[in-house]
């Protein structure tokens, strides 16, 4: 028995470390998955399993879900491109954004929208719903976390009345984030005529698909012409207070216009990998939208399916674009090397830049992992603000001329691991109004000074670094 034990363990030990050999996708990750695997025996290789195989070069997944994911995006990018709204940016910078995320996504910017900044959940709530109750064809609804409360139950009742005017209602939900939601809510919604997907379910049959590859998207469309995308979720967690986090906080976008366009496409290809439903490519769902505003949105999406990283390309070519300030909201700030090396870089060439975080979490791996960092931004010239409160935003704020506010937090999670959605401003007013919200916050945040930072505790110091040691798996 010992010597089948010892087979076993040496062939599947052998597999992981070949396959981190083979397709690992930055040394650092592999150096912690390497130890991880031989320092654990059987579960390191288990784990490895389930949460660090790199899909993107993962034959069998590539040809068995990803390929059908990007062989569908590129089968809508045509659809409804309304060509009058597409704009050819005079700025270089603002066009060699705009050209990476168009390479990346096959989205582009569009002009003759109408952007409203939604501050707090409860600003989130009651624009939404207020939107919702206006609808007279569809509501599309896609979240990360449904959690059940009374911000759902006010949704339940909405939709209902909705329902029995003829609307249609389509719902989608990441398995895991709403793991909590019981099936018999789930079935209150479906009973009333809301057709409701959980996005990549868990089951044995595809572990490798699922279980470490979550859809972190907040989306919702209504009739085709508004849409709703940021860092909120359908929880009561933004409403009351949370006995450790308090409130929390976060930024939220009601974008009307041809943009919506875009936000609805990201919205069907999830839908259509939920549900197999796929009457949603029809005029009635994806309608020419006429101009409603002077804002000019673009519309960043990334995931497993992505042949790159866009969400940190995003981020990364924001950073070096710089030339005044950058502005950076996260409460999950665990970048990596690259990232943190375009920052530091910035900060000493006399960009002033700023990093606002909350100095509680929900994650107290993540937040040792994130304060690990912080010597070295310090060092550098980055100033570091601590918020009192849970701040949930995923905001960065380049010269105070293009803005991004959606899910994608600065960690490998969301740039490698997770469906992420952003909305890229080019927008001088709306930029400039996150920027005087952000100031407002650091008013009432610690800020932290680098001579002080550096003498906290010999402790306090080596939790934060071991806790770095696994921050490319988080």
């Amino acid at each position: 028995m010992k010597t089948v034990l010892l087979v076993v363990y040496l062939s599947i030990t052998l597999w992981a470390l070949a396959s981190i050999i083979f397709h690992g996708s930055r040394p650092t990750k592999s150096i912690s998955w390497v130890l991880a695997i031989l320092a654990l025996p059987f579960a390191g290789s288990i784990l490895y399993y389930l949460f660090g195989v790199n899909r993107r070069k993962f034959k069998l997944f590539k040809l068995k879900e990803t390929e059908k994911r990007r062989l569908y995006a590129s089968w809508m990018q045509d659809l409804n491109n309304q060509k009058e709204f597409v704009v050819e940016f005079n700025s270089k910078k603002n066009k060699k954004l705009s050209q990476l995320i168009n390479s990346n996504c096959m989205l582009s910017a569009y002009s003759g929208n109408k952007v409203v900044l939604l501050n707090s959940g409860e600003d989130t709530f009651e624009s939404l719903f207020d939107s919702i109750q206006r609808a007279q064809k569809f509501i599309h609804l896609q979240y990360f976390i449904i959690e059940e409360g009374q911000v759902v139950d006010r949704l339940y009742k909405i939709l209902k009345e909705k329902i029995q005017k003829g609307v249609e209602v389509r719902m989608i939900y990441d398995a895991i984030g709403s793991f909590a939601l019981q099936r018999k809510a789930i079935k209150r919604f479906q009973h009333i005529g809301v057709k409701a997907h959980a996005i990549m379910p868990v089951r044995f049959g595809n572990l490798l698909f699922t279980l470490n590859y979550r859809n972190h998207r907040k989306l919702v469309i209504i009739d085709g012409h508004t849409g709703f995308t940021g860092g909120v979720n359908l929880s009561d967690m933004y409403l009351v207070s949370n006995d450790k986090l308090g409130i929390w906080n976060d930024f939220h976008l009601k974008i009307e216009g041809p943009v919506v366009n875009s936000l609805h496409r990201i919205f069907i290809k999830d839908y259509h990998f939920s549900g197999d439903e796929e009457l949603l490519l029809q005029k009635k769902y994806l309608p020419d939208i006429s101009q409603q505003g002077d804002s000019i949105v673009q519309m960043v999406t990334s995931g497993p399916d992505s042949k790159h990283p866009a969400i940190m390309q995003q981020y990364i070519s924001m950073i070096n674009s710089a030339e005044q300030s950058i502005y950076i909201a996260n409460p999950y700030f665990i970048p990596g090397a690259i990232v943190l090396e375009a920052i530091k870089i910035a900060a000493m060439s006399g960009v002033d830049v700023h990093l606002l975080v909350p100095e509680k979490s929900d994650s107290i791996l993540a937040k040792l992992s994130m304060f690990s960092n912080f010597e070295g931004l310090l060092r550098a010239g980055v100033n570091i603000y601590l918020r009192p409160d849970f701040s949930h935003s995923k905001v960065i704020v380049i010269d105070a001329a293009v803005a991004s506010v959606g899910s994608g937090n600065f960690d490998h999670r969301s740039f490698e691991h997770n469906f992420e959605t952003n909305a890229l401003l080019y927008d001088k007013n709306l930029a400039n109004a996150i920027v005087e919200k952000f100031k407002k916050r650091c008013k009432s945040a610690i800020h932290l000074e680098y001579d002080h930072f550096k003498d906290r505790s010999v402790i306090q110091k080596f939790t934060e670094g071991l806790a770095s040691f696994f921050s490319p798996l988080l």
